[in-house]
């Protein structure tokens, strides 16, 4: 059974990347969001194994929403 990834990053060229690799890794990426506020309520929603976290993003930043992970 493969791992569950949520990717969390601001930038759609770097979820895409990020997703591209962790695929071909044989993870599964089970959610992307694009905020720490996304990150927060994507974690509760879908409870993966995993999460890649960008720090600087708007409205949460990566260090706050991994706190409130």
């Amino acid at each position: 059974m493969s791992k569950k990834v949520l990717i969390v990053d601001d930038t759609a060229f770097m979820r895409m990347m990020l997703k591209t690799i962790i695929t071909g890794k044989g993870y599964e990426v089970v959610g992307e969001a694009q905020d720490g506020i996304e990150a927060v309520e994507k974690y509760k929603e879908l409870k993966p194994d995993i999460v890649t976290m960008d720090i600087t993003m708007p409205k949460m930043d990566g260090i706050t929403a991994i706190k409130e992970i």
